[in-house]
């Protein structure tokens, strides 16, 4: 804990490093499976043929995908570019699951009625889906983007920045209360977001917020309210 206060400046300049290169892969994920997700909800054969490829991509281990990119897309080994590869990878993979997932979580009573009011396909999806899926597709970007800060660390193996190079570091010169640094600073950066899209989430999603102050209403009222043998 004396070395995280001590060199508290290194620390906050790793973890600008951190945070870009988890960030950028996540908001290219969600551009990239947004679009994508909501094209094949409602293609049941393409939907199933595009999360087994998501699932396989996943399963890839990320320290191999970090030393195999390079050779495939002609980068020098200590390239960032790796890392927000990588992670893009990851990011897609999980959020094109999450995306049809969110969208079968809109009630089909609201899907109907904007399909009688005379909404498009994409209309309906823009204006009346994805926003009711906002709860449960943010719930998945935050799982994703947690995924991601604790998957840069790995990057440090091969010489990338970010939290992780306080873990090698700590490691050649048998320095624990370095790498102890690197954990804290890792767990605290990861919860910190986490709280963040929360709250996003919540702004962006009033209307939850206000079900549940009718619902506190409603049951105040009905434990208050009078029975007929009392008023009789």
């Amino acid at each position: 804990m004396r070395w995280l206060l001590d060199n508290f400046s290194v620390v906050v300049d790793l973890t600008k490093t951190h945070l870009y290169l988890a960030l950028v892969p996540l908001l290219i994920g969600l551009i990239i499976a947004v679009p994508v997700g909501t094209a094949i909800r409602g293609v049941p054969w393409l939907r199933k043929i595009t999360l087994i490829a998501a699932g396989i991509a996943f399963t890839i281990p990320s320290l191999a995908l970090f030393v195999t990119i390079p050779s495939v897309v002609g980068l020098q080994i200590l390239d960032p570019l790796n890392v927000l590869i990588a992670l893009t990878i990851y990011s897609t993979a999980l959020l094109v699951r999450a995306v049809p997932e969110a969208l079968d979580s809109v009630p089909a009573d609201v899907v109907d009625s904007a399909t009688a009011m005379g909404f498009t396909r994409l209309g309906r999806a823009l204006t009346v889906d994805l926003p009711l899926a906002i709860p449960v597709l943010v719930a998945s970007v935050r799982v994703v983007a947690v995924t991601n800060i604790s998957l840069v660390s790995v990057g440090s193996v091969i010489g990338i920045g970010g939290l992780g190079t306080l873990f090698t570091q700590g490691y050649q010169r048998d320095y624990p209360d370095q790498i102890l640094a690197g954990i804290i600073a890792i767990v605290v950066l990861a919860l910190t977001f986490d709280l963040l899209l929360f709250l996003v989430g919540r702004v962006l999603t009033p209307w939850t917020r206000q079900k549940k102050v009718r619902r506190a209403t409603v049951g105040a009222w009905q434990s208050t309210a009078p029975t007929t043998a009392e008023t009789s």
